[in-house]
């Protein structure tokens, strides 16, 4: 079993505990710092963060509900293997909500709008080349941000809680020239906001969402080991 102790990242006992662990072991199991097949245990995540088992057990059920682990009585809880039909399936509902959010993005078009995902993308450049981990956190933010200018800030919230396979294929298959694709992708959408174009809008962020339709195969190919056995 790994190391579960991670000083960068802290619990704040203010805030609820569960969620917090929740999204803390969610990022190590989207980073493969916690690998597929691999045991971890209550009592050592409660040691690691210094917090009771009860929150530790409610963030497995959610890490569970999310199919990022198997809760196995009696023998323990296990990270899952990555579920191509469920990457294909968080795609699917994500391209559903996202092409219809940024219609109404388009529509909305003004000077601020145009302002701040212009400031994204020069962001996204700046990190692009050296920082995987941060162009990651940066896509999320556009996406997000997308979803609050629609004023459809339950839909992302729909999004992320059906994207965690998704997501880590996303994490694996990150590097530069991929990289430079997505955010070339995200200056169309974009483009096509600041013009008002809403057909172009739509059809930038499919062609988009439809990347890991490409990335799929070849990180499947490249870490066999992460995944379920093909049927």
């Amino acid at each position: 079993m790994a190391d579960t102790a991670i000083s960068s990242n802290r619990i704040d006992a203010r805030a609820a505990i569960a969620p917090q662990l929740y999204q803390l072991l969610r990022n190590r199991i989207v980073r493969t710092e916690l690998l597929p097949g691999e045991t971890i245990s209550e009592t050592e995540i409660a040691r690691a963060y210094d917090v009771s088992r009860q929150p530790v057990r409610e963030a497995f059920i959610k890490l569970a509900e999310a199919g990022l682990v198997e809760i196995r009585p009696q023998r323990g809880t296990m990270v899952t293997r990555i579920s191509a039909d469920a990457v294909m399936d968080a795609r699917f509902v994500r391209e559903a909500i996202e092409a219809d959010v940024v219609k109404i993005v388009a529509e909305r078009s003004d000077r601020a709008i145009a302002a701040e995902l212009t400031d994204q993308i020069a962001g996204q450049k700046r990190v692009a080349e050296d920082d995987s981990e941060g162009f990651v956190k940066l896509d999320e933010l556009f996406h997000r941000t997308l979803a609050e200018m629609a004023g459809k800030a339950y839909a992302w919230r729909v999004v992320e809680e059906v994207k965690a396979q998704m997501d880590r294929v996303r994490y694996l298959s990150v590097e530069k020239l991929h990289v430079r694709l997505l955010i070339s992708q995200h200056e169309a959408i974009v483009k096509a906001i600041v013009e008002g174009d809403v057909a172009a809008a739509e059809a930038a962020m499919r062609a988009h969402l439809r990347e890991i339709l490409k990335s799929l195969p070849e990180v499947a190919k490249t870490h066999p080991e992460l995944f379920n056995a093909a049927r």
